[in-house]
């Protein structure tokens, strides 16, 4: 997420109260969590596994639980919980609001578009031309669709992401302030679920057909001319590469790389990432050549041990 007006170390600090390292100056223009972090933005920190990760990452400012040495030309603001405090900044900077109506404030949609009933529409979002949406759906907050796009019955653009801390009182919930973007020539079939990225966005490109009842977690990437058949779940933070199919009940773990060309067959579990160019399947999938020798070697096994 960017901000409207960039903000300094110094200024960051006093807002949250706590102390800071670094150029009092240094310039903040954007808040991301790890996987999608830019030059300019903050990113939080609050575990030693991770400090090396987020210190090296693009961000230019750490959010973090002690006082480290400082890679030049980034700040540190040092919090006691810098979960909560990225949460009051996310907050506060693009704070939740809620619908008051069918369509919210500051959203613009093409005069061609075709909207049908009991749409729900939120505030500062863009419909493109020729979009049609169907009754049931709901637009979350600043979701970018572009032209020739559908929607089917009953689908959420923009649901709030699925990242939790569990803490000793339960779990917290790291407030969204990404959105997603649809482009092009997109389909999405009935009672589907694109989740908003986090602190990013949520991206559908330009080509894909997705069909009923899927699920595509935050920050994820799809790219241009994917299939994704019925009852697929992709988790957060996945990239799928160009001209990628998965057929039905496919599930994708987070934070995993689908190269382009790539053919998942049905009920297949993706725990890592996938060379392009292959079909894979099985759980956790493999090449599909593997797994049917696998499958072909399983099949002898009572006779073997029949023999034995």
């Amino acid at each position: 997420m960017k901000l409207e007006q960039s903000k300094t170390l110094k200024e960051i600090a006093e807002f949250l109260g706590c102390s800071f390292v670094g150029d009092p100056d240094h310039v903040i223009t954007g808040l991301n969590e790890i996987h999608r972090v830019e030059v300019g933005d903050i990113v939080f920190v609050d575990h030693p596994k991770y400090y090396d990760k987020a210190l090296k990452s693009n961000a230019t400012t750490i959010l973090i639980d002690k006082e480290v040495e400082c890679p030049e030309g980034k700040g540190l603001l040092v919090s006691n919980h810098p979960f909560d405090d990225f949460n009051k900044l996310t907050k506060h900077y693009r704070p939740m609001r809620h619908f008051s109506g069918a369509i919210g404030e500051n959203t613009t949609i093409a005069e061609s578009a075709h909207i049908f009933p009991n749409v729900t529409i939120g505030n500062n979002v863009v419909i493109g031309e020729n979009v049609i949406i169907y009754p049931g759906v709901v637009i979350m907050d600043f979701t970018i669709i572009e032209d020739n796009v559908l929607i089917g019955a009953n689908s959420v653009i923009g649901q709030h992401a699925f990242y939790y801390k569990k803490k000793p009182t339960g779990y917290d919930r790291l407030h969204t302030c990404g959105n997603v973007w649809i482009k092009k020539n997109v389909e999405i079939g009935a009672l589907c679920t694109i989740d908003a990225g986090v602190t990013a966005t949520t991206i559908i490109g330009e080509g894909t057909k997705i069909d009923n009842q899927v699920q595509v977690g935050h920050d994820t990437i799809i790219g241009k001319n994917c299939l994704l058949a019925a009852n697929v779940g992709i988790a957060g933070c996945v990239e799928l590469q160009d001209n990628v199919t998965m057929w039905g009940q496919v599930g994708c773990a987070s934070d995993v790389v689908i190269g382009e060309n790539v053919i998942v067959m049905a009920q297949s579990g993706i725990s890592k990432s996938l060379a392009p160019n292959k079909t894979y399947f099985g759980s956790p999938a493999k090449d599909v050549r593997i797994m049917y020798r696998e499958m072909a070697a399983m099949r002898k096994l009572p006779e073997i041990l029949e023999n034995m």
